[in-house]
């Protein structure tokens, strides 16, 4: 399974939107997150202080600044990521049913 990291900090508008991008994703793939708060993690900070939010998949750098949904599903796909079943309608025709016959 992958392992996506964002490095982040409160109060970060870019962080927020990007932690709802990965949330949004997670519901149709499965890949584990963490988040870790620069503020709590020096290390961190000294790294990544002039660049959040850092996005992290696998151990490497993938995304700052902004998250790319496409390019990330692209990765998670090609790791052998597919989209959960039940991100999907299980009955694509249901407009039809709701449709009264002429």
């Amino acid at each position: 399974m992958p392992q996506i990291v964002i490095y982040s900090k409160p109060g970060c508008c870019l962080c927020e939107q990007a932690k709802k991008q990965l949330a949004a994703l997670q519901q149709r793939y499965e890949f584990a997150l963490r988040e870790v708060d620069i503020l709590q993690d020096p290390a961190a900070y000294d790294k990544f202080k002039e660049e959040i939010p850092v996005i992290c998949v696998d151990g490497r750098k993938a995304f700052k600044y902004r998250l790319d949904e496409r390019r990330l599903v692209r990765m998670l796909e090609s790791s052998g990521q597919q989209p959960r079943a039940e991100a999907f309608p299980s009955n694509i025709n249901n407009d039809r049913a709701a449709t009264p016959n002429a």
